[in-house]
């Protein structure tokens, strides 16, 4: 038996810091929507685990999401679930789209099924990271505190155009960064990211000086620009072709599970 399954990304429609907290992590408020661009994930089980990767270069293999989240639900089952897994990459790593939580969440429900075992899948998901509990459901949700407190709200169709000039930042990265410079709306940590990665000023800058209303998701690198249809959504991107970098078009998709 061989399960395939979808990881998708998310963009964030708006995202505010509140403050650090104790745990060192700090509370959010932001608008999560999850988008049809997506990695792939096949999982079979094997005599031993093992993970191939291809599609988008990965520079750090040995620390993959998906084998986080085996280790923790085998953990959580005290089953060893040997497991080969290949992961054809499609969301840019380090581009604040959610690419390794959301692999992290497909594999858990896949491997769940794949090995007939039960586990309190969320309760994991949020040990692996504060994004990797929306995975497990998609949709559309208001997010709070760490980003893990979640409240599903109705999905409306949407087309996204999305840019990534090829910068990987770090999510940590970017909070110590906004410790020291809070940010504004609509995205409180874009000139945290700007800090970190000067050239995200001038991608901003160019994007913006083709057609405005380019917005970064996430802890970047990545901005998005919302489009009246699938059309606009095209010609939008189309127009980054002098900027040279990765683009893509996505809808709005809602709940699939």
């Amino acid at each position: 038996m061989t399960i395939a399954l979808p990881a998708r990304a998310k963009l964030n429609l708006d995202l505010a810091v509140l403050g650090r907290r104790d745990d060192g992590f700090h509370n959010v408020r932001t608008t999560l929507q999850a988008v049809d661009l997506h990695d792939l994930i096949t999982l079979t089980p094997a005599k031993s685990t093992a993970l191939t990767i291809s599609g988008i270069t990965l520079t750090n293999t040995q620390d993959n999401s998906i084998l986080k989240a085996l280790a923790a639900l085998e953990e959580a089952t005290k089953h060893q679930l040997a497991t080969r897994i290949h992961l054809h990459k499609r969301i840019p790593p380090g581009s604040g789209m959610g690419g390794a939580s959301s692999d992290a969440a497909a594999a858990l429900r896949g491997l769940a099924v794949l090995h007939h075992v039960v586990a309190d899948l969320p309760a994991i998901a949020r040990k692996l990271g504060a994004d990797v509990p929306f995975f497990l459901a998609g949709g559309t949700a208001i997010a709070e505190q760490r980003g893990d407190h979640l409240t599903p709200i109705p999905t409306h169709p949407a087309w996204f155009a999305i840019a990534w000039p090829g910068v990987e930042l770090s999510t940590s990265d970017v909070y110590r960064a906004w410790d020291e410079m809070p940010g504004d709306p609509p995205n409180h940590l874009t000139s945290a990211a700007m800090q970190i990665e000067p050239t995200l000023h001038e991608f901003a800058n160019a994007l913006n000086s083709l057609g405005a209303g380019w917005q970064m998701t996430g802890s970047g690198s990545a901005f998005f620009r919302r489009c009246t249809d699938e059309q606009s959504a095209r010609e939008c991107a189309d127009k980054l072709v002098s900027l040279k970098c990765w683009t893509a078009v996505a809808h709005a998709v809602g709940p699939w599970a």
